[in-house]
């Protein structure tokens, strides 16, 4: 799949959200648009896609396949955090649906064991069908390669009541793909609207500013959608203590390169995904400097929370303005031993 660094993608996503996308209001984008076409979903059950997916509704359409090794499953778990973030509405007023881009191999079990491991609420809807089908409904979307590993890495979000559609980047700021997808709602628009400096990068949202160190902005960009740190196992394990449980070899190994690892049959590696099934850490491009950074920061994190589970009085005081950044970080709430 095609990559872009971080601070690329959520510029990208600023100027979509600013200058329009796919589609706005009064598009063709519709009924007459959308194959209405009968898919599986990851529950078995046989739905057409547009009569019972799109229609009347507000969506966040994504493209993933369950093999994939790179950037699928952190799409998903960036998707996952902006669910956390609008549970008042998902499977109400807002709906996601998640489209294989391998229909010959993407069986509804193995779109089930993949969406199980990010999500098991209502309103995420991971469809496959007939190759011809799905193949349809991606190029309508803009998906049109029939490579696997070269589908979008971006997101779609629509309106279908409005005929409002846009694209953005699941690795944009949370708070700013949280505003696009509320944004997409006219109800919300009236009450909440926010000026257009709130689509900015963030310069100093929860702990971003330059002074900060690398690794901590690393974490929350690529680790917090699946990993927490003193907060218990999410879509991968918490990595509380992990520079002391772990070699520090082979977590440079495992965080730069985690597919040669596998390939070599890595016993460690081999425990993890047996134990996290259906999803995979991916090939994500780290440098060894990135490795450093990370881990520099998950020991410095470690001792923190170490510190303040030591000191009840402390622990108590701090937990709920933790308790925020819990939500956007995927964790690193102290909690008492």
């Amino acid at each position: 799949m095609k990559r872009w660094p971080v601070a690329m993608l959520t510029v990208a996503a600023v100027l979509s959200a600013l200058c329009g996308g796919a589609a706005t209001a009064g598009s063709r984008w519709g009924k007459d648009y959308f194959p209405n076409v009968e898919v599986v979903t990851q529950n078995g059950e046989r739905v057409r896609f547009y009569d019972d997916l799109i229609k009347g509704k507000i969506v966040l359409i994504s493209f993933i396949f369950t093999s994939c090794t790179d950037l699928c499953p952190l799409t998903t778990a960036r998707i996952t955090q902006v669910v956390d973030r609008i549970q008042d509405q998902i499977g109400k007023t807002i709906f996601v649906v998640s489209i294989t881009v391998d229909p010959e191999n993407d069986t509804p079990e193995k779109m089930k064991a993949f969406a199980d491991a990010f999500y098991k609420g209502p309103g995420w809807t991971f469809i496959t069908g007939k190759p011809d089908d799905i193949r349809a409904i991606n190029a309508k979307l803009g998906n049109k390669s029939d490579v696997a590993t070269d589908h979008r890495n971006e997101i779609v979000l629509g309106n279908d009541n409005t005929g409002e559609w846009a694209r953005n980047s699941p690795f944009a700021d949370i708070e700013n793909v949280e505003l696009a997808v509320r944004d997409m709602d006219p109800a919300w628009r009236e009450g909440h609207f926010a000026p257009m400096a709130a689509l900015a990068p963030a310069t100093d949202h929860q702990g971003l500013t330059l002074d900060r160190e690398p690794g901590q902005v690393l974490f929350k960009k690529i680790c917090a959608p699946c990993h927490t740190v003193g907060v218990g196992d999410r879509i991968g394990p918490d990595l509380l203590d992990v520079t002391v449980k772990r070699d520090q070899e082979w977590l440079k190994r495992m965080i730069m390169n985690p597919v040669r690892l596998r390939a070599e049959k890595d016993p460690t590696l081999a425990e993890l995904d047996a134990r996290f099934q259906g999803v995979r850490m991916p090939y994500l491009g780290m440098s060894a400097s990135d490795a450093t950074d990370l881990i520099s920061y998950l020991a410095t994190k470690s001792a923190e929370i170490a510190d303040l589970r030591a000191q009840p009085e402390a622990t108590h005081v701090h937990r709920h303005d933790d308790a925020a950044e819990n939500h956007d970080h995927g964790g690193m709430v102290p909690s008492n031993p």
